[in-house]
């Protein structure tokens, strides 16, 4: 199915930095099946490509896995040991996308996620949240977009910690981009 251009308002093509100051990627794990544990990465960068057919459009994203960040010191410490994401020897993980899709009124971002050197296909659902322009008067951008792994599927165990952590990690992006020049 191609989705014309004039069915997202002020749609612009060009290639765009995601903006680190007003960007969020952050993720959802339960904790002793109970509660949820909240934690997001601080450091990160991509490119998004918007091409005239926005079905052809593209990202890729660069995660800095050490940047994990829960409000616990201690269990960001463990988190980057080889019970989770392994950083020393997994300095980052990536995306890549594959396709864009329209599903009715959504839009599906498919992609390959790299977490521990293991890459899986992902599905995300985005939300194309406008084009603006910025203070400084260029371009903008603005998308947020949700999915759910499970862990294990990337080989983390999570160690002894396993039997309290869940399964499934939903994952949640804010992204802000500027238009390069």
């Amino acid at each position: 199915m191609n989705t014309p251009v004039a069915l997202i308002p002020d749609y612009v093509t060009g290639t765009w930095s995601i903006d680190h100051v007003h960007s969020d990627v952050a993720f959802t794990v339960r904790h002793l099946g109970v509660a949820k544990v909240r934690g997001r990465f601080d450091a990160f960068e991509g490119q998004i490509v918007t091409a005239e057919n926005p079905l052809e459009s593209s990202v890729q994203a660069t995660i800095q896995s050490s940047s994990i960040s829960t409000g616990s010191g201690q269990r960001d410490d463990h988190i980057r040991t080889a019970d989770f994401l392994d950083v020393e020897n997994h300095p980052t993980l990536t995306f890549v996308s594959t396709g864009v899709r329209s599903d009715g009124e959504a839009y599906l971002l498919d992609g390959e996620l790299t977490i521990r050197g293991i890459t899986k296909p992902v599905t995300l659902n985005l939300e194309i949240n406008g084009f603006g322009t910025g203070f400084d008067g260029k371009p903008v951008v603005g998308f947020s977009a949700t999915t759910e792994v499970n862990r294990s599927d990337f080989e983390i165990t999570a160690g002894p910690a396993g039997a309290i952590v869940g399964e499934k990690v939903k994952i949640t992006l804010e992204v802000e981009a500027n238009k390069q020049d």
